[in-house]
């Protein structure tokens, strides 16, 4: 079936276009109209002493004021961009004040300055105005807005997750800057450059009150105008509209790919010191190291062993976390909803928020006072966070502490051979993950943070990779700290568990002990229990739901009458014929190795049951349910002045928390 256009649209895209066009045709008439006025006299006016040398003055004074522009103006840009305060907001007002401003009043203000009469004009002896240095003077306050603006916008944009990934690879802000910023906005900082030397180079209002002396090509061209006309002034406008294209098709062609270049890590160059001297860390148990504390990599800090702990408050805005753990294994999880506080505690732990919120230790080393870049931390963001500028080695190599045999381990024991070339944007998304995680690995870690590595993935990619973390944290010693919401996740990645929610702990211990036994109908929600539900204790270890009345285990004393929730485990509710509950199935779905049936008791709540075969069992079809001895699970909920709920209803885990919150 070909596809129809719509007129609406098409005639919205006409519009549009004749309006483009119009402007477009508006800006080329003018140099057309001039080209066919050209006649040999302006040909031959263009190699004349005074074009040539005004030429030469505004291009040269243009250059060197560009200089100056970039060399001041690149880092206020990074400056306004990254950093957040009023006084800075004032500064980034100030400094486009030019762009408002006319040019001859510029000149004045400058005058008022540098003048001969003004007192850095007296302390120069006068020098700073009707010479070279009164032209770049002039150019570059003119100028310079240009570049903050284009750059100030470029370094904006950049994801701020790529300079915290190079932070936990131990380089500094100025090593950030240089290897990350500066790369990723360079489009920016090209294009600014290119209009601070196009507008320095066509300066006249200021520089003519500023340096009328030595004539610039703009005012070569007033002097010609004003005192024989316009014929005299087309070698000069010749001049400048060649100028202007030459520098245009400069940026364009050449670029500022050098400084992609240069801040790029690579094979056999390092432009900043690897601080270990090349070994990898024993936690990783590769060749040998220092096996007490140790600082590496510029500083970076690396503990001689043990488990991680931590006690993190901070507040952010109307939220604030406050989260304690101290536990015996290597690998720890963190389980949450959305909005619980989980990747902010990772950031903690990364040191990634600015000023210590916590104290955090590794074996017998605490590192809560440390910048990020002295954790020696490795992390995997959600996105993995790959520099789209750099290749697969590049990324690999990143690390202050990575060295080429420790990046080509990581890239071969990641299953990355022959895709060290390729950038992020030709790789799949689980070839992405692996990368990030070679990356933080290549490092040398002490600890590794993982933000929920394979959220974005596919189930068979996410099952792969997972299998292969698993394997990579068993055979070696570097600690891990996964954030999750998948409770299957948590438990194949990790032996400690912590649930949190709203910024607190719900309950914390080894994943077995957590899964096992959830401390309240909070933690058995988020742990993705599938039947949750309300009564009323009658004493004796039983709970009534509706008209059901069941056998109930339960740490807390439940006195009769008292509210409770409920839970059991899909598996162990059970079809069998001397059942002790008469049922309806309400659905059955085949999921391969396994069937789940939703069942409602007779009088009572909804239950799912899971079995690798239900036979018999069909939508609507009567049957018996045994809930297996133990397997219900009871706690306590408080009474509160509201509605209570239905009973046999599951509660909301946030709203009705059950015993065993800790703040």
């Amino acid at each position: 079936m070909t596809g129809r256009s719509n007129p609406a649209v098409s005639g919205r895209a006409s519009a549009l276009s004749w309006l483009g066009g119009l402007l477009a045709l508006y800006l080329i008439v003018p140099v057309v109209a001039l080209l066919t006025r050209l006649g040999p006299s302006t040909w031959s006016g263009l190699a004349s002493s005074q074009v040539t040398s005004a030429l030469a003055t505004s291009a040269g004074t243009a250059t060197v004021s560009t200089a100056l522009i970039a060399l001041g103006g690149i880092p206020l840009a990074h400056l306004l961009a990254r950093q957040r305060s009023r006084i800075l907001e004032l500064v980034g007002l100030a400094v486009q004040a030019p762009l408002a401003l006319p040019p001859l009043v510029s000149g004045l203000l400058l005058l008022g300055l540098v003048g001969p009469y003004a007192p850095l004009g007296r302390l120069a002896g006068g020098r700073l105005t009707d010479s070279l240095a009164g032209i770049v003077l002039a150019q570059t306050f003119v100028a310079a807005p240009f570049l903050i603006v284009a750059a100030r916008t470029a370094f904006a944009r950049i994801d701020p997750a790529f300079d915290d990934v190079a932070a936990t690879l131990g380089h500094g802000p100025l090593a950030r800057f240089w290897r990350v910023d500066l790369p990723l906005a360079v489009p920016g900082i090209r294009a600014g450059l290119v209009l601070a030397w196009l507008r320095a180079f066509g300066e006249f209002g200021a520089t003519v009150l500023l340096a009328y002396h030595p004539y610039s090509l703009p005012v070569l061209t007033y002097v010609r105008f004003a005192s024989t006309g316009l014929s005299s002034t087309q070698a000069p406008v010749v001049a400048a509209l060649l100028a202007a294209v030459a520098a245009l098709g400069f940026s364009h062609r050449r670029g500022m790919g050098w400084i992609a270049h240069l801040a790029r890590p690579g094979r056999g160059r390092t432009l900043l010191p690897r601080g270990n001297g090349g070994r990898l860390s024993p936690a990783l148990g590769c060749e040998d190291g220092p096996a007490t504390a140790r600082r590496a990599g510029g500083g970076r800090a690396s503990p001689g062993g043990g488990s991680l702990g931590f006690d993190l408050d901070h507040q952010v805005g109307g939220f604030r976390l406050r989260v304690a753990f101290s536990g015996a294994g290597r690998r720890v999880a963190v389980l949450g909803p959305s909005g619980a506080g989980k990747t902010l505690t990772l950031r903690l732990l990364a040191g990634l928020v600015g000023a210590p919120a916590g104290q955090v230790t590794l074996g017998d080393l605490a590192v809560g006072h440390l910048a990020a870049e002295r954790r020696a931390i490795g992390y995997v963001p959600q996105d993995a966070g790959l520099l789209p500028h750099l290749s697969v080695w590049e990324q690999v190599a990143l690390g202050v502490a990575a060295d080429d045999d420790s990046v080509t381990h990581w890239i071969s024991r990641l299953g990355l051979d022959g895709l060290e070339a390729r950038r992020p944007d030709e790789l799949s998304g689980g070839q992405r993950q692996r990368v990030a995680l070679a990356r933080a690995m290549a490092a040398s870690p002490a600890l590794l943070l993982l933000d929920e590595p394979f959220s974005a993935l596919d189930a068979p990619v996410r099952a792969e990779l997972g299998r292969d973390l698993r394997r990579l944290q068993r055979q070696s010693d570097v600690v891990s700290v996964l954030v999750t919401h998948d409770p299957a996740e948590a438990a194949l990645l990790a032996d400690e568990l912590i649930v949190i929610a709203g910024g607190r702990v719900l309950q914390s211990g080894s994943v077995a002990q957590v899964m096992g036994q959830p401390a309240s109908a909070a933690v058995a929600r988020l742990l993705g229990m599938a039947n949750i539900a309300t009564g009323v204790a009658r004493g004796g270890g039983h709970v009534r739901a509706g008209d059901v009345e069941l056998s109930v285990s339960s740490d807390a004393p439940l006195g009769d009458g008292t509210p409770v929730a409920w839970s059991v485990r899909p598996e162990h509710v059970v079809v069998s014929p001397d059942g002790d509950h008469p049922a309806t199935v309400v659905d059955l779905v085949d999921l391969g190795p396994w069937h789940e049936a939703q069942v409602r008791l007779d009088g009572g709540p909804e239950l799912t049951l899971r079995a690798v075969a239900t036979p018999g069992l069909a939508a609507g079809a009567r049957c018996r349910v045994s809930l297996a001895p133990g397997a219900v699970v009871a706690w306590p909920v408080p009474r509160s002045p509201g509605p209570a709920w239905p009973a046999g209803q599951p509660p909301h885990a946030e709203d009705h928390p059950g015993p065993g919150l800790s703040a």
